[in-house]
């Protein structure tokens, strides 16, 4: 698939070129000046919000759906996640130890990840703020990052699958946002401080990293879910001097087990995902490097004339995951970790403007992200119910 402005007005009701979204839609104002930078429209995929004001008026303006149209998911029998009662606390104290550690990122993964896994609550209204080490940790971030605005570092619940308790956490940390300055020779980021923290506190048996992503290669549909236990680090612009920037780390290969009766369970919502969609989404199993999940310092995504040289680097790329093969690797206690990120956004075609393609990249986002991850969390079940 290759998305153009013929393409978002087929599936999302407009041309973001020709008639450019209202201001009203979106969540970070400075992402709709026509003069906005890449780096703006990363903004405003973490602080999109589908079920807040900007985001019913997106709906209004497209004919992007909200998850209210979402239908409840046929889980097997015995298998369904069980939301846990209000975890003990403020969350001002360490997370709950639990079998699997769970973390999402922007604000309408949350959504959708909370809808699937932890249903009847959801991570914006009624998840523990997680304030642990607030202070400390947010000592090292810039003024206006998500985790300082929000005066946390996330917000958090347990469910349980299949006899296994997991701790859902949405993230407000995030490495492209807390900061741009590279630690020295014996810092760290905040956002490895975060992974760190919370593994030390779950102590899980399984860690997953889920959420949107951009596809890379034509070959990538919206909803399809690459499964990865390889990220590799494409650090060009603030972090290209780190030790890291270059780096690739491995886990175990997941258990796949449950993965066939997932991709049929992806049906119940398919309907909301494109209509240019010529199949089914699928989960994609990364075999190595090459079809691993890319993290980048930068707001890239892929382009028909590859641009920014993402193609054959993986299959996916989004701007965090890497960090926590990073925290892995250097962990006394190795962990099995894994990558599930769903496609919110296709490869773009190379017609007009680099500003114009990355404007088609975001509102297919905001169009889509929300039901793509609905086909990300139900990969976090199939994961966890597999433990």
């Amino acid at each position: 698939m290759i998305a153009d402005r013929d393409w978002v007005r087929r599936n999302l009701g407009f041309d973001p070129v020709a008639t450019p979204a209202p201001a009203s839609t979106f969540a970070f104002p400075m992402a709709a000046r026509p003069h906005s930078t890449p780096e703006d429209l990363q903004r405003e995929r973490i602080d999109f919000d589908s079920e807040a004001p900007a985001g019913r008026e997106f709906l209004a303006f497209t004919t992007a759906t909200g998850l209210s149209r979402f239908t409840e998911i046929p889980w097997p029998s015995g298998l369904a996640p069980k939301t846990g009662p209000k975890p003990a606390g403020t969350g001002a104290g360490p997370l709950p130890r639990a079998d699997v550690l769970v973390v999402t990122w922007t604000v309408d993964e949350g959504h959708a990840l909370s809808r699937v896994i932890t249903p009847g609550k959801d991570s914006r209204n009624d998840y523990v703020p997680y304030t642990h080490n607030y202070a400390a940790i947010s000592s090292k971030m810039s003024k206006g990052s998500p985790a300082v605005l929000a005066k946390r570092l996330g917000a958090y619940w347990t469910t349980t699958i299949g006899g296994k308790k997991a701790v859902v956490f949405k993230s407000d940390s995030h490495l492209s946002q807390d900061t741009k300055k590279l630690p020295g020779k014996t810092g760290t980021l905040p956002n490895y401080d975060v992974w760190a923290q919370i593994i030390g506190e779950v102590r899980p048996e399984l860690v997953i990293t889920t959420g949107t992503s951009g596809g890379i290669g034509d070959q990538c549909e919206v909803g399809d879910v690459v499964v990865s236990p390889v990220v590799r680090f494409d650090c060009l612009k603030w972090l290209k001097k780190a030790s890291f920037h270059d780096a690739i780390y491995n886990s175990t290969a997941p258990k796949a087990k449950l993965f066939a009766k997932a991709e049929t369970l992806f049906n119940a919502n398919a309907d909301q995902l494109p209509r240019d969609n010529t199949r089914p989404p699928r989960i994609v199993q990364s075999a190595g490097p090459a079809s691993s999940v890319v993290t980048t310092d930068f707001f890239g995504f892929d382009t028909s004339d590859n641009h920014y040289g993402l193609q054959g680097l993986g299959d996916v790329s989004e701007m965090g995951d890497a960090v926590l093969g990073l925290v892995a690797s250097q962990l006394e206690t190795p962990i099995n970790w894994v990558a599930v990120r769903n496609v919110s956004d296709p490869q773009i075609k190379a017609v007009g403007t680099l500003k114009e393609q990355s404007t088609l990249a975001a509102q297919i986002y905001k169009g889509f992200g929300r039901w793509s991850t609905v086909c990300s969390a139900i990969v976090c079940w199939a994961l966890i119910a597999a433990e």
